[in-house]
């Protein structure tokens, strides 16, 4: 275990050795995911001796917790930070913008944009601007903090909130919000060159640069923090558990505890309290249904309690992702998954009890092999699987699972199984 820390360190020092730069892309949605990934590229830079580490900004926005990490990050590193809106035709909305103006340098590719910053809700209407001054004001003055502290348009940084301005690349730089437009990496490190940052002159004109590739534990991360890959990853979880606990055997129980699991840490476990317990009352609901009859009300209200609690199943720190684009997404991949599992669930069980329902003639049974699935001891019961069908049976005797039985009779709805004897 000793070596472990030395491992981790020749690592990063082979991806940033012969590097002058380092570059880290910032895409898709702000996650905890992506604090890391910030955080462990700066200390890569850091030791690599990296002149500088660009962060390229690609983003809709995200979380605003995650966002102050980042610029936490960002001002306590001794490397100097370059943020660059690229390439061409990317977007750095809400939190991307945020981040922007709390790096050291910023910069954009042309025909790239920034902005809209307001923070929005999601309720039962649908999305909804913030517009309470609490968070507001706080949201301005962090804004407003960065740019005076880089030197740039604070009226600009407090209407990108307040008024969800937008600027293109020009603009920006017009209005002091930007310090360079450039078309790629390599002009924006001859732009740069002689700057003083952090107290460090930059060499960069002519800089070897490589872009940083995150751990293997980020890179999982990264993907499991994926809005819409968790909420399917929880959904699928919630109902393999359901499947599992009505046909054991299979091994579906087991997969769902995992499935959850991935979405849990996708989601930074931080979840609905209310929603659990929806979709709990919705699986209790479902499983008492399998116990009846006939499907009816207490599954379709098995069903529209998971359809619930899946939707309201979101980190408690929602409302602090403020873009609308990526709140959008969420609803939608939580919403449709739900009715359309809820849908098929409700069909698979109302066949399963459609067979339950079949009364074979006793004519039929006699004689037939089944396999038992529970141990069947003398005195008590356990399921067999006949013909695709779940039985409980007994027997005389003790007979382990998974084993071959013949069926010598019926009692009620009970079978009645002897072991089958090898020829």
């Amino acid at each position: 275990m000793r070596l472990l820390p030395v491992f981790l360190f020749f690592l990063i020092f082979a991806q940033t050795a012969g590097a002058q730069v380092l570059v880290v892309e910032l895409k898709d949605t702000i996650t905890s995911a992506s604090d890391d990934i910030i955080s462990e590229a700066l200390e890569a830079a850091r030791l690599g001796d990296a002149q500088a580490l660009v962060i390229t900004l690609d983003t809709p926005g995200g979380g605003l917790e995650e966002t102050k990490s980042i610029i936490q990050h960002i001002e306590g590193s001794p490397v100097p930070v370059i943020g660059y809106v690229y390439p061409k035709g990317a977007t750095a909305w809400s939190a991307g913008t945020l981040i922007l103006l709390g790096t050291d340098i910023a910069a954009m590719t042309p025909n790239t944009i920034i902005g809209s910053a307001q923070p929005v809700e999601v309720t039962s209407e649908g999305l909804k601007p913030v517009t309470e001054e609490k968070i507001i004001n706080a949201v301005v003055a962090l804004a407003e903090d960065k740019a005076r502290q880089h030197g740039r348009n604070t009226t600009a940084a407090k209407e990108f909130i307040t008024k969800n301005l937008n600027l293109n690349a020009e603009q920006a730089k017009e209005a002091k919000v930007v310090e360079f437009v450039s078309p790629d990496i390599e002009e924006l490190l001859a732009k740069v060159d002689g700057m003083t940052v952090k107290g460090r002159v930059l060499n960069t004109s002519g800089a070897a640069y490589t872009f940083y590739t995150p751990s293997l534990r980020l890179l999982l991360l990264d993907l499991f923090s994926n809005p819409i890959l968790a909420s399917l990853l929880l959904l699928v979880g919630i109902y393999s558990l359901v499947f599992g606990l009505t046909s054991p055997g299979y091994g579906a129980e087991i997969f769902g505890v995992i499935s959850i699991s991935l979405g849990l840490i996708g989601l930074g476990f931080s979840v609905n309290i209310a929603a659990l317990f929806l979709i709990g009352l919705g699986m209790a609901l479902l499983l008492f249904e399998l116990h009846i009859s006939t499907f009816g009300l207490i599954g379709v209200a098995g069903i529209i309690c998971i359809v619930l609690g899946s939707v309201l199943l979101v980190p408690i720190g929602y409302p602090g992702l403020y873009s609308p684009e990526f709140q959008t997404t969420m609803l939608i991949s939580l919403l449709a998954p739900a009715i359309v599992l809820g849908i098929f669930l409700a069909f698979a069980i109302y066949k399963m009890m459609e067979i339950r329902r079949k009364k074979p003639a006793i004519g039929e049974l006699v004689g037939d092999t089944a396999e038992t699935i529970d141990e069947i001891t003398p005195g008590g019961t356990g399921y067999v699987r006949y013909q695709g069908e779940y039985w409980m049976a007994k027997s005389e005797e003790r007979i382990e699972p998974k084993t071959k039985v013949v069926i010598t009779g019926k009692e009620g709805p009970v079978l009645v199984v002897r072991r089958l004897e090898e020829s």
